[in-house]
């Protein structure tokens, strides 16, 4: 198997946390995901989201999906 390539995803739930004076544990809670599974998410650590999750996501924290996540070519 090739070695597997980093991804050019970014996340940017910090950012969106702060404008909204949400903890990561609070939006654990509302979407029903571990604050684990949110912090690897966070750190760009995560190789997929399901659409469940992202649509969670973006109705907690009243976004658009490309509020949440971009493409940085490298």
């Amino acid at each position: 198997m090739p070695p597997e390539e980093p991804h050019q995803i970014e996340c940017h739930l910090d950012r969106l946390l702060e404008a909204r004076g949400l903890t990561l544990a609070e939006l654990a809670a509302r979407v029903g995901v571990t604050v684990a599974n949110l912090s690897i998410l966070k750190n760009d650590r995560a190789k997929a989201i399901r659409f469940s999750t992202l649509s969670a996501l973006c109705r907690e924290l009243n976004c658009q999906p490309a509020e949440l996540l971009t493409f940085t070519p490298r």
